[in-house]
C-alpha cells in the first residue's frame, strides 16, 4: 500500500464533499441491532433526497424485524480511506404507505421499483442525526460534521 498526503479539510469542505457523495453513491452498510440477536449489517442501495436517506428491504428479513424493534441504525459509505458514518433512527413504510415522490425517486435511480415485487418489500428512512467523515488520521480531530441533526461548520 502506498502513503499518500493528506490535505486536513474543514468542516464546510467535509460537509460539501460528504454531500456530494450522498448524492452520487448508490451503496451503504446498514447496521441494526436485535435485543437477542446482536448486531446485523447489510449493504443496501440507497437514496439521499437531501435531508433523508431511503433504503429499501424485505418486509420479513432480518433488517425489518430489527428495525421493528429497534429503530436506531448505523450507517457508512463503502470507502475506508473516505469515512462517512451515519446515525439515525429509521421509520418504516410499507409500499402502500411510502411517500410517492421518495418511491419514485429511488425507482428512477436503480430502475427497479419494489412496489411491483411480488414478496411484500419495506422502505427506510433516516434522517442523520449524526454524520462523521474523515481521510485519515489528520482529519480524525473534527470528523463530527453534524450533531444532533444540525451541519457544523459554515456551508
Amino acid at each position: 500500500m502506498q502513503a499518500t498526503e493528506i490535505t486536513r479539510r474543514n468542516a464546510a469542505e467535509r460537509r460539501r464533499d460528504t454531500l456530494d457523495r450522498l448524492d452520487t453513491e448508490r451503496d451503504l452498510w446498514l447496521s441494526t441491532a436485535h435485543p437477542d440477536h446482536g448486531p446485523h449489517q447489510v449493504p443496501l442501495w440507497f437514496l439521499w433526497d437531501g435531508r433523508a436517506i431511503w433504503m429499501s428491504t424485505g418486509e420479513t428479513s432480518a433488517t425489518a424485524r430489527n428495525v421493528r424493534d429497534e429503530p436506531r441504525v448505523r450507517l457508512s459509505l463503502p470507502d475506508t480511506s473516505d469515512v462517512v458514518l451515519l446515525q439515525g433512527r429509521a421509520e418504516a413504510y410499507s409500499a402502500s404507505e411510502v411517500p410517492k415522490d421518495a418511491a419514485d425517486a429511488f425507482a428512477d435511480k436503480f430502475g427497479w421499483d419494489p412496489r411491483t415485487e411480488e414478496a411484500p418489500f419495506l422502505y427506510l428512512r433516516v434522517e442523520p442525526a449524526t454524520v462523521r467523515a474523515w481521510r485519515g488520521e489528520p482529519e480524525l480531530r473534527g470528523r463530527v460534521i453534524m450533531r444532533d441533526g444540525v451541519w457544523l461548520g459554515n456551508a
